[in-house]
């Protein structure tokens, strides 16, 4: 059963990025389930830090967009959802390819939303670990 109370599909997820940081960092929506968001960030120049590395930053904006789309599609119409606090356990290191994150809920209340995002390399190997809160207001 499909968690999601507005409509939402990658390319509506893609339209609203445009003209924004995810369109900046190269941000790439992949693929909605009845439960979930995916999207991936490539690993290069706009998003490593000096010392080769994916940026801790971006993983953290990764998530963060993840959380914060899945929280705004399951919230009814009429409300949004703003973030509260978010989390983020750096695990390992990335220097090429692609982190793709997966953003699952934890609790979709009234007033409150928990969102678990999980990054993985292209070997599928965990590299971060994210959690955020999400206020859904009115």
């Amino acid at each position: 059963m499909s968690i999601w109370k507005k409509p939402i599909s990658v390319e509506a997820l893609s339209t609203m990025a445009l003209g924004t940081a995810i369109a900046h960092l190269g941000i790439e929506f992949l693929e909605v389930g009845d439960d979930f968001i995916s999207a991936r960030v490539p690993v290069d120049t706009r998003t490593c830090q000096p010392y080769g590395l994916l940026h801790g930053g971006v993983s953290v904006v990764l998530a963060e967009t993840l959380g914060s789309c899945g929280a705004m599609y399951a919230s009814p119409e009429g409300h949004k959802a703003v973030g509260l606090d978010i989390n983020a356990n750096h695990l390992r290191g990335v220097t090429s390819g692609w982190v793709t994150g997966t953003a699952r809920p934890v609790h979709i209340g009234r007033t409150t939303q928990v969102w678990q995002i999980d990054l993985v390399d292209d070997a599928g190997k965990m590299v971060c670990a994210s959690r955020i809160t999400m206020a859904v207001l009115v």
